[in-house]
C-alpha cells in the first residue's frame, strides 16, 4: 500500500526500520501491542512515566519492546533532564537537580558547574543503562528567558547562550561517558516561545540575526551533538508557514546550514497540539521536512496503525546518523562512586545555593 506516495504495509526484517519512534500504553507490553510492533517494526520506543512502577518492570517492558522488533539495539528514549521532567522519580530513583540550578551556580564557580553538571549527567547515565534505557532526550539548550512560556523554565540552564552551550556540552559529555546517547533540544530554540506547544502552536515574530546571536547559539556551539529535536514553534522570519518541525526552510537552512548541525534529527512528539491533522499526515509532513525520525509519543494502538501505514523506511543518510550515535553511545568510560559522586553534586548545589 501507499499513501502520500511513501511505501507502507509490512516490513521485510532485511530493511531499514520505520522512521518512527512509538510509545506504549502501560507497564506492561500487551498480545496486540506486540503483533502490531512486530508488524510494524518502528526504529525504537520511548517510555513515560506511565510506563514505570519499578525497575525490574520497566526492565522487563524494555526487553520486551526489543523482543517485539527482534532488534536488540532498538533504541529507547526517555525524558529523564531532572527536575520536573523526570519520568524516573522518587521512590525508586533519586530526584535529580533541575538544569536552572547549574546555571546559577556558574556565577559563583564556572569550573565547578560544570564539573558538576557532567558528573550529574553520568549519574542519570547510570540510572538508565541499568534499565537498558540507552538514549536521554536532555540536556534542554533553549534560553531561560522571562518572557518565555514556563513549560521550559527551570529545565534550562540560564538566559546566557554562553552559559547554556557550556553546560550543554557537559550534560552531553556526561551522558555519553555513561553508554547514553544525548539529544539536544528543541531545535532552534523554544525559549522565546510563549505558548506550550503540547496545547497550541508558539510563534516567534524575533528578527533572525538576534535569533542567531541568541537562541540558536547554544545549538551552534554544540552541533557536532550526536542527536536532536525540534522545536513545534513558527518563527516567522524565516518560515511563518508552519513550525520548525513541519518546515524545510528552518531544517535544511537554519538547522543543518546556520546551525550547522549534521546529527541525527527528531521530531518532538507529533501528538502535540502545535501540530493539525490526521496521524499519517503528521509523521509524514515532519519526515518531508527534513527530520529523520517522528516520535508518536502518547502510545494510541489506533493512532500508531496509521502512522505505521503512512511512514516510510528510515533513510540511508539517517541510518548513517543513527549508526554515528551508537558508536558515541558506546564510548563508555571509567565510572564513578555513585553514592560519592551524588553527595559531591547535592554538596556543590548546596553552596552555590
Amino acid at each position: 500500500m501507499t499513501t502520500g506516495g511513501r511505501e507502507g504495509g509490512l516490513l521485510p526484517s532485511a530493511r531499514a526500520p520505520r522512521a518512527v519512534i512509538f510509545g506504549c500504553s502501560g507497564t506492561v507490553l500487551g498480545a496486540e501491542e506486540w503483533r502490531f510492533f512486530e508488524e510494524s517494526q518502528p526504529l525504537g520506543f520511548i517510555l513515560f512515566g506511565r510506563n514505570v512502577v519499578s525497575a525490574g518492570q520497566v526492565r522487563k517492558l524494555v526487553a520486551d519492546l526489543r523482543h517485539a522488533v527482534s532488534r536488540p539495539d532498538a533504541p529507547v528514549l526517555i525524558d529523564q533532564e531532572g527536575g520536573r521532567v523526570q519520568r524516573l522519580g522518587p521512590p525508586g530513583w533519586p530526584q535529580r537537580p533541575a538544569m536552572r540550578l547549574f546555571g546559577q551556580a556558574m556565577a559563583r564557580d564556572p569550573e565547578g558547574a560544570v564539573a558538576c553538571a557532567r558528573l550529574n549527567a553520568e549519574l542519570i547515565a547510570g540510572d538508565l543503562r541499568a534499565l537498558g534505557i540507552d538514549v536521554n532526550c536532555a540536556p534542554v539548550l533553549d534560553l531561560d528567558l522571562p518572557e518565555g512560556h514556563d513549560v521550559i523554565g527551570d529545565r534550562a540552564f540560564s538566559d546566557d547562550p554562553a552559559v547554556v552551550a557550556a553546560l550543554g556540552g557537559a550534560v552531553c559529555e556526561g551522558l555519553m561517558s555513561g553508554g547514553v546517547i544525548p539529544v539536544i533540544k528543541h531545535l532552534p530554540g523554544h525559549g522565546r516561545a510563549t505558548v506550550d506547544s503540547h496545547v497550541g502552536l508558539p510563534r516567534i515574530r524575533t528578527r533572525v540575526g538576534l535569533l542567531s546571536a541568541t537562541d540558536f547559539a547554544p545549538f551552534a556551539v554544540l552541533s557536532d551533538a550526536v542527536a536532536g529535536m525540534t522545536a513545534h514553534v513558527v518563527y516567522e522570519a524565516i518560515d511563518g508557514s508552519g513550525p520548525a518541525s513541519t518546515s524545510r526552510a528552518v531544517i535544511t537552512q537554519t538547522i543543518r546550514q546556520d546551525i550547522g548541525f549534521d546529527g541525527l534529527l527528531l521530531s518532538d512528539d507529533i501528538c502535540m497540539k502545535a501540530l493539525t491533522g490526521p496521524p499519517g499526515e503528521r509523521v509524514v509532513t515532519v519526515l518531508e521536512a527534513g527530520c529523520d525520525i517522528a516520535l508518536h509519543c502518547d502510545g494510541n494502538l489506533a493512532d500508531m496503525r496509521a502512522v505505521a501505514e503512512a511512514c516510510p523506511p528510515m533513510t540511508a543518510d539517517a541510518m548513517a546518523r543513527l549508526e554515528r550515535a551508537r558508536r558515541a553511545g558506546r564510548q563508555r568510560r571509567g565510572g564513578h562512586d555513585r553514592a560519592e559522586a551524588a553527595r559531591q553534586v547535592g554538596a556543590f548545589l548546596a553552596a552555590a545555593g
